[in-house]
């Protein structure tokens, strides 16, 4: 049997930086824009975890989603909401707090756990605006 995809989504808010110390004011200004802003900046993310697998014969899983629900609170969302991500989230610290980095480390969190419940994390999308994401596939290329 070929395998199937499910997705969960989980929605979260955070602030956050973009700025190198070892750059100028107007350097990190000219590359991050308002992104830099000494003031910090928030963002209404919304995250897409996608696991794949063979559904169960017995009750025709690939995996339970209240499972993978679970996984993504206590691992991300708990650590993420409502903080700022490069002071408060331990699992971004000495990390540019970009979406792309951000994507990385919720990957991170996860894939193990996800593995242990008998799924396979496949991608990882996050949404930090309405015109702008990241998709993340653990290193591996999607197609």
């Amino acid at each position: 049997m070929k395998p199937i995809y499910i997705t969960r989504r989980e929605t979260f808010n955070a602030a956050h930086r973009l700025r190198r110390e070892d750059w100028s004011a107007s350097k990190n200004e000219d590359i991050f824009g308002k992104c830099s802003n000494k003031n910090w900046h928030g963002h209404n993310f919304e995250l897409f975890v996608t696991v794949k697998g063979t559904p169960s014969q017995e009750t025709g899983f690939v995996m339970n989603l209240k499972d993978l629900g679970e996984i993504i609170k206590e691992n991300v969302i708990e650590k993420i909401d409502h903080k700022n991500i490069n002071l408060d989230v331990s699992f971004m610290q000495g990390k540019m707090s970009s979406t792309e980095n951000l994507a990385i480390g919720i990957w991170e969190q996860m894939e193990n756990l996800i593995k242990a419940k008998g799924g396979m994390l496949v991608k990882i999308k996050l949404v930090e605006t309405e015109n702008n994401f990241v998709e993340y596939f653990g290193g591996e290329e999607p197609f």
